[in-house]
């Protein structure tokens, strides 16, 4: 196991280093592109354009200006905007990993726990109204856009509702840190939770429910009635065990994506100023250093979860031991 783990390991730091290499060749080696003059505003003269380019490595070889900005990126972390000049972008970004996680983490409990409980049910009453009703409402779920979801919601719980006993605990849009009021943090992100986990359970709830189905088939099913173990035993030991595989596989590559900054538009709607809000600001600044740097802090979390469920498929399914065996 501890080979595997190594293994694995290396190849994301592999992964990562021609992430950042393609990612450099993107932003700062693309013909036509020019960090200098960005960095030196319009109609700068010629001399200010050479200072520019000096000051910053941009007259250098590119394997050279690779080098020295992976170098202001991750060892001595003094990288700065090229639009806000002195904010350092490591530590904007470390800052903003705290919102990005609070919410993610959150939604992802709301998320797992619904979507399980609605593909249990489907599965256990497939075929009744039951199992139609919340597929159905799953595929509405699944048909919503976040946005449209976020705004819906401020407008019932920050608008038309928000003096009725109902919603009247709902506070204004931002983030509290759970740090200082940890009350506060769950009011601030419990309507932002719901609205970004609505997709996804209804995405999950049905894929759930599908890998049950095919599970109650196999072999090993009849094999645990034939022993005489009861229906509980069967689904919550044997065939829901190994149809999480499908679930975890979906959920490490969601779930990376979106602490990578995959919910910059819940962000944005909500006003909590994480990765997905800092990446949206330097997209919309072009601020090549922020726009880099996230990009390299979402390709880790993306790595990191593939890792991460290749090493859990192991513990989830026998059949995948012995594979590897």
């Amino acid at each position: 196991m501890i080979r595997v783990v190594l293994a694995r390991l290396g190849q994301m730091a592999f992964v990562m280093a021609g992430i950042s290499i393609l990612v450099f060749l993107i932003f700062f080696a693309t013909p036509g592109t020019d960090p200098a003059a960005r960095i030196a505003g319009r109609n700068a003269a010629p001399e200010v354009l050479a200072a520019v380019r000096h000051d910053f490595g941009f007259d250098q070889p590119l394997a050279v200006q690779y080098v020295l900005l992976m170098k202001r990126l991750f060892v001595t972390g003094d990288l700065t905007s090229f639009v806000n000049r002195g904010q350092k972008v490591v530590p904007s970004i470390l800052q903003a990993v705290p919102v990005t996680m609070s919410l993610v983490v959150g939604a992802a409990l709301v998320w797992v726990v619904a979507s399980v409980a609605v593909g249990t049910l489907a599965c256990v009453w497939r075929g009744t109204v039951v199992d139609k009703a919340l597929m159905i409402l799953g595929l509405i779920g699944i048909s919503m856009p976040v946005f449209w979801v976020g705004e819906v919601a401020n407008l019932i719980t920050q608008s038309r509702y928000h003096d009725t006993w109902l919603f009247s605990w709902v506070p204004g849009l931002g983030y509290v840190p759970l740090t200082q009021d940890p009350v506060g943090w769950f009011k601030a992100l419990v309507i932002p939770w719901v609205a970004l986990a609505i997709l996804f359970v209804g995405l999950y709830g049905r894929v759930l429910r599908a890998s049950l189905v095919e599970a109650y088939g196999e072999d090993f099913i009849r094999t645990a009635r034939a022993k005489g173990l009861g229906e509980g035993r069967i689904l919550f030991r044997h065939a829901l065990r190994t149809s999480m595989v499908t679930f975890v596989s979906m959920f490490g590559l969601d779930f990376g994506l979106l602490v990578g900054g995959g919910a910059l538009l819940t962000e944005v709607v909500f006003g909590l100023q994480g990765v997905g809000y800092l990446t949206y600001n330097a997209l919309q600044n072009l601020d090549l250093p922020v726009i880099m740097a996230t990009v390299m802090y979402a390709s880790f979390f993306v790595v990191a979860s593939n890792a991460a469920v290749d090493l859990i498929y192991a513990a989830l399914d026998p059949r995948v031991r012995l594979a590897r065996a």
